[in-house]
């Protein structure tokens, strides 16, 4: 907790800090996740928030860790409009599906973020429980588990969303299909001068050009979309994918080493489709007997 002595504490009165301390420092007891946190917390405006601190102890108790995790959600967010509330469920629950962290050209991406303005909002607002890199990431699991608990949605209801598992899956299905439907995935992938060059031997400068939110597209989307119900532009985009991106798709996935997992892709597929007699699921079989 003596980290709360640095940044914009340092202009503050060392009476008050002593006394916030000296409140804080035995509500932690040993948790190192509690301390970082609260002192994160507090590294901007620290007195109002140390006050909205001792009112969450005064109501809820911020002897565990859920408790504090409420308050500094209610803190950050209590005034979000309903804009930001979209924004904020969109980046939370694809920060909590996500098969792996995503960063923040990717969030922008998300329903409701699509500016650096809502995405630094989004990240002050947290910036006592994620990382500070552009990938974003929770400190620790504990509270992902609050963000999926009963106390989360019962006493921040205008945020339960988050917990709303089809909307994320649904989103970051489309998010993924979209991408691979767009420009951002096509021929030569890497802008190799030979076909012949072995994927070992493509350099990294040219690797680059596989952004994380391809290479995540490309890896994930069907983890994501077997979690939703079928739906007709869901339908068409998978459609597309097989008849005019299939081999870029391909590509993308042998460079990065997964072209292995190619065929149980599109099999899991199949599945999904399986119910409805399609276009789709005609191109999608006929692609999987000759892929193996």
């Amino acid at each position: 907790m003596t980290s709360v002595h640095s940044s914009s504490l340092d202009s503050t009165p060392w009476g008050w800090i002593t006394k916030a301390l000296e409140y804080l420092v035995p509500r932690a007891v040993g948790i190192f996740i509690w301390a970082t946190t609260v002192a994160d917390f507090l590294s901007v405006n620290p007195k109002i928030r140390f006050d909205n601190l001792k009112r969450g102890d005064e109501t809820e108790g911020l002897d565990d860790l859920h408790s504090l995790y409420l308050t500094v959600i209610a803190t950050s967010f209590r005034r979000a409009t309903k804009p930001e509330i979209k924004a904020i469920t969109s980046v939370i629950g694809a920060t909590i599906f996500a098969k792996q962290p995503l960063d923040d050209t990717t969030l922008m991406r998300l329903p409701g973020v699509e500016s650096p303005h809502m995405l630094n909002y989004i990240r002050n607002g947290l910036m006592s429980v994620i990382d500070s890199n552009p990938i974003l990431r929770f400190h620790h699991r504990s509270f992902e588990d609050f963000l999926l608990s009963n106390s989360f949605r019962q006493h921040l209801p205008n945020l339960s969303d988050v917990q709303d598992r089809d909307l994320h899956e649904r989103q970051l299905a489309a998010l993924c299909l979209n991408c691979m439907v767009s420009s951002e995935l096509h021929f030569n992938m890497c802008n190799l001068n030979s076909s012949s060059i072995e994927n070992v031997d493509i350099p990294s400068t040219n690797k680059s050009a596989i952004t994380p939110l391809i290479s995540y597209s490309s890896q994930f989307w069907i983890d994501h979309l077997v979690q939703t119900r079928r739906e007709e532009i869901l339908m068409k985009a998978v459609e597309f994918v097989m008849y005019e991106k299939l081999l870029f798709w391909i590509e993308v996935m042998s460079i990065s080493g997964k072209a292995h997992e190619v065929s149980a892709i599109l099999k899991r597929a199949l599945e999904w489709l399986r119910s409805a007699v399609c276009p789709e699921f005609i191109s999608c079989n006929t692609i999987l007997r000759l892929t193996g």
